[in-house]
């Protein structure tokens, strides 16, 4: 994307964009100047932040493939989708029933314009601009509720999302209970959260240079939260267990389910996201 003048409506080139961010790090094009800035701070700290986003990628694909596959989830709504690159939520689901319905949701109007323009030809997968911490502007959004059948399950997919929050900590807490409320029932829900150490590590140090690095640049603040804190998000739903013979727990990204045997120890990037894919009984 060219840093020019004409940039989109509504678009400050001033202000970073977690998912042209995101964009940038997946070795995407549409991104300006100054998410690239925000990346390079990021990676000041975090040397391997690339490797993060990389592995974030990977578990969408592991988690659409156990809902399509698995689960029989026909129906999704991915919440702060980025720019639907490579082996989006849409492409996974869509192999195992071409007639799976995919709804992505970004606040940032540079991507759910490009997002329309480059799936306007799929009648089964709609982008809409809108606010994930503004539940109704989702759940009540006339695309949302035309091109879902609210009567069968659903996933709701926030991955890398919530921890973009600032101010009090409880509103992503009440953003999936209103989520949660409204689900039928037999639905999912997944999210990956920068996990808060809080133990002194090597992991703890590198969270809290990110935090530190985002909090002084050009984007939203982000937060970390616990495990504990973490499982708090889903509200009681029935954690799906995090591989063969495992607990059902909330887990480092790279623990859950994983392609392979893990062949070494996890590296940082691997450790500092944490999971959990749930039901709504």
């Amino acid at each position: 994307m060219a840093d020019a003048v004409s940039a989109p409506p509504g678009v400050n080139q001033n202000q970073s964009s977690a998912a042209r961010v995101y964009d940038y790090l997946l070795g995407g094009k549409d991104n300006y100047e100054i998410d690239r800035q925000v990346a390079r701070e990021i990676a000041r700290v975090m040397p391997d932040v690339e490797e993060t986003a990389r592995v974030n990628r990977h578990l969408l694909t592991r988690i659409c493939r156990f809902l399509a596959y698995h689960a029989g989830i026909r129906q999704y709504i991915d919440c702060g989708s980025g720019m639907p690159t490579s082996e989006n939520v849409h492409q996974i689901v869509q192999r195992g029933d071409p007639t799976a319905k995919v709804v992505y949701v970004d606040y940032d109007p540079v991507v759910a314009s490009h997002g329309r323009a480059l799936l306007d030809e799929n009648e089964f997968t709609e982008y809409i601009q809108a606010d994930f911490f503004d539940p109704p502007s989702i759940l009540d959004h006339p695309t949302v509720q035309r091109h879902l059948d609210w009567d069968e399950p659903i996933a709701v997919l926030f991955l890398l999302a919530l921890h973009h929050q600032t101010g009090d900590r409880e509103v992503p807490a009440k953003v999936t209970k209103e989520f949660i409320d409204r689900l039928p029932s037999g639905s999912y829900v997944a999210i990956s959260h920068l996990l808060d150490p809080h133990d002194g590590s090597e992991d703890d140090e590198t969270v809290q240079g990110i935090i530190d690095s985002i909090h002084n640049g050009s984007m939203k603040d982000v937060s970390s939260r616990s495990r504990a804190e973490i499982k708090e998000l889903f509200h009681d739903l029935e954690l799906i267990p995090s591989g063969p013979n495992k607990p059902a727990e909330i887990v480092p990204v790279v623990e859950w389910w994983p392609d392979g045997p893990l062949l070494g120890e996890p590296t940082v990037a691997q450790r500092i996201v944490a999971i959990g894919v749930a039901k709504k009984p």
